[in-house]
């Protein structure tokens, strides 16, 4: 029984082994999505991406049969467990530096110096025994005997969690609210993940440990257990730097991450070596039960998850704000789009052509502009902004017609108003092209009709409502994700990143990235009209000047930026004139690079270069315009 008892624990362990090394994986590909320009972020990667090589080589040797595999993997591990100490510290600072408290090159020197010495621990690890000697097994496990130079590496890993430790303190003191100290706590506990998981525990104490084989491989199940629950953890309290959105998406972001990541595939394999195992114990052998058990705890794991996600989710993460939650959410689901509305009056239109006899119909909406075509079905139907058109439309030319009301009847159409449901308002036209458009409509045709003209005034009501909604948000959405951006920053810098005159200006480089992929989508794409220069002062006050569009402001800006490197005089192709010449052509004239390196003269090679320089130029006139709004007082937004 005992036998079976620790075959058992063995293999329990290679599960959750399999499983960190998977977690840390999987953690270090959500850092790298969502906030890879944060610092915190790439540091916390880099921690992820040494504990994953340490748990894919303990992976590697607990299915080694022969030595001379064993050691390789065993040796594969220090590249993980030679610059986890390094990544550790590395970490801390980034972490400091996003408090307020950035290096003031000690700090910056005593890293790279850090980077140096992991990489000699790599070098002596891998080449020689002076670090790690001579491969042993103790029991079930294989470990490589400590060398010469071992007591060397013990105090460098022991001086950097140290030095990490003291940035921790200081980054939780620094710390003000309950919010950014719980979650600096969970930080600093989480970094024990890395230190329990990677350091090589049994070059201190392998054959004694290996004495009690039962208490060690179930300490090094509780161990390995710890290491999950504190890598979530910190992957947690990691989550919230350098990002924008409100608490409740970056939760609810990360735990769907984790449960259709590690979760799944933790669980799946788990039941692969189950299933795996309970074969070959039965005498199955390679059972053909082992691959339906992995597709099918697949799905059910799939399906549990889509089921039970969002009532979780609304139960942990949104608190009191469920009802406005669900209010998004419903207006999400229920929204009435352009392709909507469009099939909905093309069912209406085929109804009413049905019941008619008509050849074809149309529907209209009174627009700024006049009459605009929504929908037409059958035969090319008439141009609702001719002048003819508009011209019928007095009230002198409306005919009534029993069941139906008044009607307009031109250029063999009949023309039934469509009214708003409350204001009565006529908000377009439904046009039928008739056979004898002269003659009354029968009683049955003209209350069929007078039905289908409601739905579809109906649907062009809710269509002009949501348009308002749509124009309100796009000039809600900038100041929101300012102040987001404001409250992200002052999660742990706290007053310096609210009274900092330039704390909306991103860095140099980013900033450059941003107005390059602006320009690329001038007239119209997505790095336009999701571009983070939506944010800036200089881009709201400018709203105004575009009747509260964020992408024309952001565009007049830009443009300005242009303007701001244009030469005195008058336009030439000259080479004062070449940086401007290939930022008008190339982007707001939209023409190809073989164009432009044609009329400018000049390789595309070279034209790419000088484009760059181009664009770091309209990059510092942002910049500087800025700079000059943040000098003037926020207009109030309109709304």
């Amino acid at each position: 029984m005992s036998a079976v008892f620790f075959s058992a624990l063995l293999v329990f362990n290679q599960i959750l082994s399999a499983g960190n090394s998977i977690t840390a994986f999987s953690l270090l590909l959500y850092a790298l999505t969502f906030n890879l320009r944060e610092r915190v972020a790439r540091s916390f990667a880099l921690v992820l991406a040494c504990l994953t090589l340490v748990y894919f080589g303990d992976v590697l040797a607990g299915l080694a049969r022969q030595d001379v595999d064993l050691e390789l993997w065993l040796r594969l591990q220090w590249v993980g467990i030679s610059f986890l100490p390094t990544t550790v510290l590395h970490l801390s600072d980034a972490i400091l530096s996003s408090t307020g408290r950035p290096s003031r090159g000690r700090r910056q020197w005593l890293i790279r110096l850090s980077y140096l010495g992991s990489g000699a621990v790599l070098l002596l690890a891998g080449t020689t025994n002076l670090l790690a000697g001579h491969l042993y097994r103790a029991d079930r496990a294989g470990y490589l005997e400590p060398g010469p130079f071992f007591p060397l590496f013990l105090l460098f890993f022991a001086g950097a969690l140290t030095i990490a430790a003291t940035n921790y303190l200081r980054a939780y003191r620094r710390c003000l609210t309950a919010d950014s100290r719980r979650r600096m706590g969970y930080l600093a506990a989480g970094t024990a993940a890395p230190v329990l998981g990677g350091f090589p525990f049994l070059m201190l104490g392998g054959p004694s440990l290996a004495e009690v084989p039962f208490l060690f491989w179930g300490g090094l199940a509780i161990i390995n257990i710890g290491v999950a629950i504190l890598l979530v953890l910190m992957a947690y309290a990691i989550a919230y730097f350098g990002v924008s959105f409100p608490d409740r998406v970056v939760k609810a972001r990360l735990f769907q991450w984790i449960l259709r990541g590690p979760v799944v595939a933790s669980s799946v394999l788990a039941v692969t070596v189950v299933v795996n195992r309970a074969s070959v114990l039965l005498g199955l052998g390679e059972s053909g039960v082992t691959p339906f058990a992995m597709v099918a705890s697949l799905l059910l794991l799939q399906f549990v998850i889509t089921i039970i996600r969002p009532p979780v989710e609304r139960w942990l993460f949104y608190g009191a704000d469920r009802q406005d939650i669900a209010r998004l959410q419903l207006l999400e689901e229920r929204l009435l789009t352009s392709g909507d509305l469009r099939q909905f009056l093309e069912s209406v239109l085929n109804a009413a052509c049905d019941v008619t006899g008509a050849p074809s119909a149309f529907v209209a909406a009174v627009g700024p502009g006049g009459l605009e075509l929504e929908v037409a079905v059958g035969t090319p139907s008439p141009v609702p902004g001719d002048e003819s058109l508009t011209a019928v439309l007095e009230p002198g030319t409306r005919s009534e017609v029993e069941g139906l009301g008044g009607v307009f009847s031109w250029d063999g159409h009949w023309l039934i108003p469509l009214h708003a449901p409350e204001s009565l308002e006529m908000i377009g036209l439904l046009g039928l092209r008739l056979a004898s458009p002269g003659l009354p409509f029968p009683e049955a045709q003209a209350e069929a009709l007078s039905l289908l003209a409601e739905r579809a005034a109906v649907s062009l009501t809710d269509r002009l409502l949501q348009r308002e909604v749509f124009r309100t948000m796009d000039r809600l959405v900038p100041q929101v994700e300012a102040i987001q951006r404001m409250r992200a920053a002052a999660r742990y810098a706290g007053a310096q990143a609210l009274t900092s005159p330039a704390a909306e200006l991103p860095p140099e480089a980013d900033l450059v990235n941003m107005v390059r992929e602006a320009l690329g989508h001038y007239w119209g794409g997505p790095r336009l009209t999701a571009s983070p220069l939506l944010g800036l002062r200089v881009v709201r006050q400018a709203m105004d000047e575009q009747d509260g569009n964020p992408v024309n402001a952001l565009r007049s800006i830009l443009r300005r930026g242009i303007e701001r490197i244009r030469p005195e005089g008058e336009r030439r192709f000259t080479g004062e004139w070449m940086l401007y010449n290939i930022l008008e052509m190339k982007f707001l004239e939209g023409r190809k690079v073989r164009d432009v390196a044609m009329r400018l003269a000049m390789s595309e090679a070279d034209l790419y270069r000088k484009q760059r320089l181009a664009i770091e130029a309209v990059a510092q006139a942002v910049a500087e315009m800025e700079r000059e709004a943040a000098r003037l007082p926020d207009r109030p937004a309109r709304f």
